[in-house]
């Protein structure tokens, strides 16, 4: 039962040189752990198109990373970090602060001469009030928001590479991982196996690099994050499935929108929050294969691929990732797991 989880179960040994500091040159050339109950199988990517078939759907979440980070300076000459969660309206954003000292209501930053005031604190994160709008100050003067794990500076390189191909919608602070390996080539290659596909919109909120503190699982609240699913990826989703085909999720947070939209084994369109917490015990509705990478220890996504695929084969399917030199985390490898029945 999920009230009985301890965070210890979700715990495992990385060695720190397998912790992927950068992308492949090739998107698509990077290997594929399929796991599929009691059997695992080493593959390539580029494999990837031959175990779907036609009537399958890829469903694959369209956000777009934006140069989220801010790093200013205090009035009194102190370093001070935003990390923008989302944009309330065109001068005020919610925002993770790192300061010395926790945002006081009605103190002011300096962000490459944009002037931002504390106007209210909702938990972990603080609205801010621009002087200017910030969407157009974090094009000029923000940078990728690359996970802490990634120990480089974020370059142009980073910009093109920490984003899917087909991005289009502005609003994450994280990319969506498991698309990253996805290529125009690929897709085709899909679509020419009679592969179809449909697109979801998660936005991917600073939640993601939040720890979970609480040693009972049950304990954690997840922060919500903002999903649209349109009439048109529900009726996808729910054809597909109405005629036996698969429904394949490009990512844990594919799955958490599609799953946050059904009910009773349907799927309907919404634009909404969801906190949706997928831990072992959780029911899916609507989702057979997933694609995903490989994820940080006793964190909220390994316990959504556990969910998915079994605790005990996506801890073996971790040490054999790890004695075979997978690399991990969002410039990683890949593993296409199938639920487990």
């Amino acid at each position: 039962m999920a009230s009985d989880l301890k965070l210890s179960d979700f715990d495992y040994e990385l060695p720190a040189q397998l912790i992927a500091q950068q992308p492949l040159a090739d998107r698509a050339a990077s290997r594929l752990l399929h796991l599929a109950g009691d059997s695992l199988a080493d593959m390539r990517f580029r494999d990837l198109p031959a175990l779907l078939g036609e009537g399958d759907l890829l469903l694959l979440n369209d956000t777009r990373v934006i140069k989220a980070r801010l790093l200013g300076a205090k009035p009194t000459g102190g370093r001070v970090e935003a990390l923008i969660e989302r944009v309330l309206a065109p001068r005020s954003a919610l925002a993770l602060v790192r300061t010395s000292h926790a945002p006081r209501i009605g103190q002011t930053f300096d962000f490459a001469g944009a002037l931002a005031t504390v106007t209210r604190r909702d938990d972990d994160l603080f609205e801010l009030q621009f002087d200017c709008e910030v969407l157009p100050l974090l094009r000029r003067a923000g940078e990728v928001p690359l996970p802490p794990y990634i120990e480089h500076a974020p370059d142009a390189f980073d910009e093109e590479r920490y984003q899917t191909v087909y991005a289009r919608c502005d609003g994450a602070v994280a990319a969506p991982t498991a698309g990253l390996h996805l290529t125009d080539e690929v897709l085709q290659l899909l679509r020419a196996r009679g592969v179809a596909t449909a697109f979801v919109t998660l936005h991917v909120g600073v939640g993601t690099f939040a720890p979970v503190r609480t040693e009972r699982v049950a304990e954690h609240v997840m922060h919500a994050e903002r999903f649209r699913v349109t009439e048109a990826a529900a009726e996808a989703v729910n054809v597909t499935r109405a005629a036996g085909g698969r429904v394949v999720a490009v990512g844990t947070t594919c799955l958490r929108a599609i799953e946050s939209a059904a009910r009773d084994g349907i799927v309907h369109p919404a634009e909404q929050e969801t906190r949706l917490f997928v831990v072992p015990g959780f029911r899916f509705q609507v989702v057979d294969r997933l694609l995903t990478n490989f994820h940080l220890a006793r964190s909220t996504l390994l316990m959504l691929v556990c969910a998915f695929a079994g605790t005990e084969a996506v801890h073996r399917a971790y040490r054999h990732a790890i004695e075979r030199g997978y690399r991990f985390y969002s410039y990683g490898d890949a593993m296409l797991a199938e639920r487990a029945t």
